[in-house]
């Protein structure tokens, strides 16, 4: 069959933008019939249903008005009866269309302006969908750019199949880039929109950094280092964290290379930001030691319940570990996830000075003895008066200068005044109208009933629908501050943990939840945590054999 030049253009027109949108040939094909059915349904009327089809080899296109087959035609444009299907099709059942041919239609200036719409409307979000899906792929790479245009500081870049932007906060300060310019960035986001795919890129992210020593040092690129954390101060300082799987290869050696070679190319690209390269280990401690680096610590203390840590350093070595405006420490902060508290040897020791006059005024107020007794007990390290009462008496009559007679008059001193302060405890509680059910809550003391009710826990029932944040406290992050806040047993020695304990014992006890449920909620998540665990020891064999 001869086809038309007509229909050879309609061929290579559809090829033409396929090829430049770079979109399929079938959406520009499909576009087309789309725009046709619509010149069509001008003419014929918009009920009508009708489909256009276009022989993607021959170009040739067919006009055809569907008919639905129905018991009683209501809709006479697009319904026919059965009977008079039946006539054009011996087979038609109800339900089914009979398709017409319609003679070709002369495209009018308004049904081509029409037509013209309905394809760059059809190709534009093909353009999209083919646009997004391509870089939805590639977030969390390094891409390349070209420059295109600077718009109130915001940087619009060419990626040659799309274009993206990298806002002004999100390019290092004091850096300028001028239409031309070629640019690298991380592809930080990108988000579906009415306007189109918006692609953001980044220069400030903290993988950035990370992502740049990726393609610096092989080791990384082929897994034998690996990069834990990163913090990053832009255009002045960052922290890296990296761990070597090979105990035969440096990993802070390896990024670093030959004369600094590797560690120079990624700090030129960052517009000359310093890079510390910190050896990570998983001993929290030794690890904040070695993100402070290049103060020097003294010593650390750990509070695995806050998450915080205390560190002390030499006086000459304060300002170096707190760093410029606290720069030092922030990033610290961030690489390791820890809140850090920085101390000098000398205020260390004023605390400590401080707590122990504290503890001793405790003894000497709580047990009536003179402050030379209850120095001797706070050196020995009794911090409470719980812990003088309840020790073995040994422990008491062996402090250098007491006997057994001592020991036994300084345990009884102390169990009098705890229990003096339990009956103080107790008339509060009662004035506060803590209900007597909360005893039966295991590890509840009165002075904890004491401080619920403060809060308004007066019951069991109470008591049952708190959750543990509200009862010890819990931190939050805003910004680069900790703002902490505090829950009724916060003074209290009880952690998270204990407190969930506490308050499932309450649910049971109220009837919320009998010991069953309780048990088998318990037994669900240790099963959890053993599939974990299985699920990581046999995922390390197959890492290690790779």
């Amino acid at each position: 069959m001869a086809v038309s030049a007509n229909k050879l253009e309609l061929l290579q027109i559809a090829d033409a933008v396929a090829r430049e949108k770079q979109i399929e040939r079938s959406i520009v094909i499909e576009a087309m019939e789309d725009a046709i059915q619509k010149a069509a349904r001008a003419r014929y009327g918009q009920e009508t249903e009708i489909r256009a089809e276009i022989n993607p080899k021959t170009g040739e296109t067919r006009l055809q008005r569907l008919m639905e087959v129905v018991e009683e035609v209501e809709t006479p444009q697009r319904e026919i009866a059965l009977a008079d299907a039946l006539a054009k099709n011996p087979e038609a059942q109800i339900g089914d269309f009979i398709a017409d041919p319609l003679p070709p239609i002369e495209f009018g200036r308004v049904a081509t302006q029409s037509a013209k719409q309905v394809i760059v409307q059809k190709v534009r979000e093909a353009e999209r969908d083919r646009q997004y899906e391509e870089f939805i792929d590639r977030v969390g790479e390094i891409i390349n750019g070209i420059v295109k245009r600077v718009e109130y500081g915001n940087v619009i870049v060419d990626l040659g199949r799309g274009e993206a932007i990298c806002r002004r906060d999100q390019l290092i300060p004091r850096e300028v880039f001028r239409p031309g310019d070629r640019i690298r960035s991380y592809l930080a986001d990108v988000r579906r929109e009415p306007r189109g795919p918006q692609i953001f890129l980044s220069r400030t992210h903290p993988q950035f950094t990370s992502m740049l020593f990726r393609q610096e040092v092989p080791e990384i690129y082929d897994g034998i280092i690996e990069v834990k954390s990163v913090a990053r101060d832009p255009g002045s300082r960052a922290k890296i964290a990296v761990i070597s799987s090979d105990s035969s290869i440096d990993p802070v050696g390896a990024c670093v290379g030959m004369r600094g070679s590797r560690v120079q190319a990624v700090v030129q690209e960052l517009q000359g930001e310093k890079i510390d390269i910190i050896p990570w280990s998983p001993d929290a401690a030794t690890f904040i030691v070695n993100a402070l680096q290049p103060a020097e610590v003294s010593k650390v203390v750990l509070d695995d319940d806050e998450e915080r840590i205390e560190v002390v350093v030499p006086d000459d070595q304060l300002s170096q570990a707190i760093g410029r405006r606290g720069q030092n420490v922030r990033l610290a902060s961030q690489l390791t996830g820890w809140d850090i508290d920085i101390l000098t040897e000398a205020e260390e020791s004023e605390r400590r000075q401080k707590e122990f006059q504290e503890r001793t005024q405790l003894f000497v107020d709580g047990l009536n003895v003179d402050e030379v007794v209850g120095q001797l007990l706070a050196s020995e390290g009794f911090t409470s008066m719980e812990e003088v009462a309840y020790v073995e008496l040994e422990e008491i009559s062996t402090i250098e200068g007491f006997d057994e007679e001592t020991a036994e008059e300084i345990q009884a001193r102390a169990r009098e005044h705890l229990e003096e302060l339990e009956r103080q405890n107790d008339e509060a509680r009662r004035e506060l109208g803590v209900a007597d059910d909360l005893r039966q809550v295991p590890g509840m003391t009165t002075a904890m009933m004491v401080a619920l009710g403060k809060e308004d826990i007066k019951s069991l029932d109470d008591f049952a629908g708190e959750v543990p944040d509200d009862l010890v406290g819990w931190t939050e992050k805003r910004g680069t501050e900790t703002v902490r806040h505090t829950g009724p047993l916060t003074d209290f020695d009880i952690n998270r943990a204990e407190a969930e304990q506490m308050i499932m014992a309450a649910r049971v006890a109220a009837g919320w939840i009998t010991e069953e449920e309780l048990a088998a909620d318990e037994e669900g998540e240790y099963a959890d945590e053993e599939g974990e665990l299985a699920e990581g020891v046999a995922d390390g064999p197959m890492e290690n054999a790779s």
